[in-house]
């Protein structure tokens, strides 16, 4: 592992953070999980909890590394916190380019995708191009990040207009047009077949709907957004709190049966 190195706060139109090298390699920028979740106006524990939900998806020393493990007490004001805070949080996560699109995988809301642009702009790429005079560099990093979220967002309008189709034809093809997207290939989705929210399931096992969420993302069966596998598919709904449609993971049978011999092995 690189050494880290605090560069001070960074300005990134209206964002302010700790600007930090190192740790991913040379001159490698990272972001603390901290300002990460300032900037998408988020709680840093609900960041950290999905991070912790996800762990199987983030690798340790390229995605991520956990301070909390490698650095000295002495040091948290360095990194903008206060002693109490660095002496309650269970993990203090830096994030680097790669884990902060996974990150964002998670997220996945419009908003994200655009900060993720000026940040990876301006700050991840930007300023080691022009260090090195490479403004091509920068460029054509916009550009492939440009498609990459056009691509996204084609292949989750797909995949809405999909869910509202009385049609199965018509809504596997255009789950087949969402996967090509994503993937460059047009795959043919699962046929669809009996669907069985978190709160269904848990009635089935004797589980809170909270507990399997929990034990379906440690067991690591949700595809990624917008998708399915054959444990399960997501769907949009709408939030009990609001009009806002949320995604959310319906079980198949499979996944089902993969929950309810998880909690037969664990039954406390």
């Amino acid at each position: 592992m690189n050494e880290l190195k605090v560069i001070g706060h960074e300005h990134i139109g209206q964002y302010e953070f700790i600007g930090i090298e190192g740790g991913f390699g040379e001159s490698k920028k990272a972001m603390l999980v901290k300002d990460i979740a300032k900037i998408h106006e988020r709680p840093v524990f609900k960041i950290n909890e999905l991070i912790n939900n996800n762990i199987k998806r983030f690798k340790e020393g390229i995605d991520l590394i956990d301070l909390k493990h490698i650095l000295q007490k002495d040091v948290f004001s360095e990194y903008g916190f206060s002693k109490a805070q660095w002496g309650n949080a269970a993990n203090i996560y830096l994030l680097s380019e790669r884990g902060y699109s996974k990150l964002l995988k998670i997220l996945e809301d419009d908003k994200a995708w655009e900060i993720y642009d000026e940040l990876v702009d301006n700050y991840f790429n930007m300023r080691q191009s022009i260090k090195e005079n490479q403004p091509s560099l920068v460029a054509g990093k916009r550009l492939e990040i440009m498609e990459k979220n056009a691509a996204t967002r084609k292949a989750n309008l797909l995949f809405k207009i999909a869910q509202a189709t009385d049609s199965k034809t018509s809504s596997q093809s255009l789950l087949a047009q969402a996967a090509k997207e994503l993937t460059g290939e047009m795959t043919i989705p699962v046929m669809k077949c009996k669907e069985y929210s978190a709160s269904e399931v848990g009635n089935l096992v004797g589980k809170s709907a909270n507990m399997v969420g929990r034990i379906c993302n440690r067991l690591g069966l949700k595809a990624e957004q917008p998708g399915q596998n054959k444990y399960g598919r997501w769907s949009n709904s709408k939030s009990q709190h609001s009009d806002k449609e949320v995604p959310q993971w319906l079980y198949f049978d499979e996944g089902v049966e993969a929950i309810k011999n998880e909690t037969d092995k664990h039954p406390a």
